[in-house]
């Protein structure tokens, strides 16, 4: 028998088998900057702002400000946000710059309902992950996202609602907000949208908030000194943090305005570490 290769019997090693997943799962180094990929978000959902694309999915950890970066981009695009108003179909309205967030779980005919109310508008789908594992969902969304000219969706299944139709044109855009990996997200929705990663390793997220820290819109309520404080000190024991995220500065600026003696880092550090 040659070396090396195995007999039929042959059984791979636990250890073996942790090792070839975390080759597997391991994340590629990306020659852009945390801060680049954040920008592209915005490039991207201007071109859909501009119905040059009809779809944007954004994948990465929570916290660290993907859903503020998209609505932002949207705002400055003249959109006008409708997520509070329950009542107002936007589907009515085609000539209207609106868009709406959707969270939470959602059924398959909540799905098609969402997708009908806002036909001529765009739709934020913000940690909705139910919508991108149901098979039912997926075949809708699809049909949302197809490339030909006119996108035709429909329920064949008995919706009994007199408002709502078996079959209608889509012509609205879909943003995908998710905490999952690009790697979990159906092929199907990837291939047809245009996509950025912001997986971001702890160094990039301090990057990110240091960027953060140069806009006048973060946290203006507080003066620099403390939020650069605050950055200081994530940054000296961000390998001991629980859960590092935009949430992580808020906290510990908060905690440097309201304890202005040295204790603060203290309770700080066991806040994030403790």
């Amino acid at each position: 028998m040659a070396r090396g290769v195995p007999t039929k019997g042959f059984r791979m090693t636990a250890k073996k088998k942790a090792e070839m997943t975390n080759k597997v799962l391991e994340r590629k180094p990306c020659m852009f900057s945390i801060n680049d990929r954040f920008s592209f978000v915005t490039d991207m959902v201007t071109m859909l702002s501009n119905g040059d694309q009809a779809s944007v999915v954004i994948t990465g950890p929570g916290g660290l400000g993907k859903s503020h970066t998209v609505t932002e981009a949207l705002r400055n695009n003249g959109f006008q946000d409708v997520s509070a108003l329950d009542d107002f179909n936007a589907g009515d309205y085609p000539d209207m710059k609106v868009f709406r967030v959707v969270k939470g779980y959602s059924t398959p005919k909540g799905l098609y309902r969402t997708l009908y109310e806002n036909r001529n508008s765009v739709l934020v789908f913000d940690d909705t992950d139910s919508v991108l594992r149901d098979p039912v969902s997926l075949n809708l969304l699809k049909a949302a996202l197809d490339s030909y000219s006119t996108r035709i969706i429909s329920y064949k299944a008995d919706i009994r609602d007199e408002d709502l139709p078996n079959v209608f044109e889509f012509k609205g855009r879909v943003v995908f907000i998710s905490n999952l990996s690009s790697n979990s997200i159906d092929q199907a929705i990837i291939s047809r949208s245009m996509s950025v990663d912001l997986s971001m390793t702890n160094m990039e997220k301090v990057e990110r908030m240091r960027y953060l820290l140069t806009q006048n819109t973060f946290m203006p309520e507080y003066s620099e000194s403390y939020k650069t404080d605050a950055l200081n000190l994530i940054s000296n024991i961000v390998d001991s943090v629980r859960d590092l995220s935009l949430r992580s500065l808020i906290q510990v600026t908060k905690i440097r305005a309201s304890n202005p003696n040295n204790r603060w880092r203290e309770l700080a550090t066991y806040s994030l570490c403790g």
